[in-house]
């Protein structure tokens, strides 16, 4: 049985090419459970492996794709049965394991979730790795105290596929929330998804030489890090957090420590590849819970297989809103 594939390979001089082939079930790399993708999605990691690979991707030829939904169709784990509905995220698949852009997907059990309540595939590729890591964050932020009585929560890189969910997930929830944008043509986009303040990153990405600045924050979900994270740092309230879930700005944090010894500021580091599971089904349940499905959908936009290669490049050159749904049997 063959089935559709984007498959990225390399040529003898070092350059990439990524087209739709078709494999052999075969050629799948081994694993417990054989999924019949339905959707995946577009991450920033996804358009590196398209392209250049960004150091990510350690063989080819390769299948990219590090999100998919769809439904099991063998197992050789208890834990799943042929018709289940399973949704992957992290472990990365799609960097160095044959990832979601293509229609067969085999992977190890311990990396599934089962599909949540009340959501369907698409719903779920719609939140994605972007999404679930915003909830990841959210739950972190409650779970250090925020709370919607305590201010306003700042998302930093809103416009983008962390932030666009986050935004949607703190306002659903009662939070004020300020979204940080480079981008002025997306306030509307922004405010529908449930933001009361715009703050243009330019504000931000000025640097000062005060270590502390006004308190206005009561949390934070940074997509950005760099200089912006550092400004933003000096700006907590006292025993405040910040969830630390991008590097878009760079990975250098030019910070003092005085935020973190005269207000008690937290930095809350956070992962979604390697997440345990229980933290993930935690998580997967609060989507299906807390997140709007009226502001989820208009954040997405359906692409198909073919549509990756120029999509990939666009994500890497910030010029993706929201987030991108991909049914690979379209």
């Amino acid at each position: 049985m063959t089935f559709n594939a984007m498959v990225v390979r390399k040529d003898d001089e070092g350059k990439t090419s990524a087209k739709i082939e078709q494999l052999e079930i075969d050629q799948l790399p081994e694993g417990d459970v054989t999924v019949a993708v339905e959707y995946s999605t577009l991450n920033y990691k996804d358009g590196l492996c398209l392209g250049p690979g960004g150091g990510l991707v350690r063989n080819y030829p390769h299948v990219p794709g590090i999100d998919f939904a769809g439904t099991v169709e063998t197992s050789s784990d208890d834990r799943y049965k042929p018709g289940d509905k399973v949704v992957l995220t992290g472990w990365n698949v799609g960097e160095n394991w044959w990832g979601g852009y293509a229609q067969k997907a085999r992977v190890k059990a311990d990396w599934l979730v089962p599909l949540p309540k009340g959501l369907s595939t698409k719903d779920a590729m719609a939140v994605g790795t972007a999404g679930f890591t915003a909830m990841l964050a959210t739950i972190a932020l409650e779970d250090h105290g925020l709370s919607p009585d305590k201010g306003p929560v700042l998302v930093t890189g809103a416009a983008g596929g962390v932030g666009s969910v986050a935004t949607a997930i703190l306002s659903n929830l009662g939070y004020e929330v300020a979204a940080v944008t480079g981008r002025p043509e997306t306030a509307d986009y922004l405010k529908s998804l449930g933001a009361t303040t715009i703050v243009p990153r330019d504000e931000l990405n000025e640097t000062t030489k005060r270590p502390l600045e006004k308190e206005t924050w009561a949390g934070c979900i940074d997509a950005v890090g760099g200089s912006m994270l550092a400004r933003l740092l000096g700006q907590m309230q006292y025993g405040a957090s910040v969830a630390a879930v991008g590097l878009a700005g760079g990975a250098q944090l030019p910070a003092t420590v005085i935020p973190f010894l005269l207000r008690g500021v937290n930095l809350l580091g956070i992962d979604s590849v390697r997440r345990p599971y229980e933290d993930r089904v935690r998580a997967w349940q609060r989507v299906a819970n807390d997140l709007p499905m009226d502001k989820l959908n208009a954040m997405v936009e359906p692409a198909a297989l073919a549509d990756l290669p120029a999509l990939g490049k666009a994500i890497l050159a910030g010029e993706v809103r929201g987030r991108v749904v991909v049914d690979v049997n379209a």
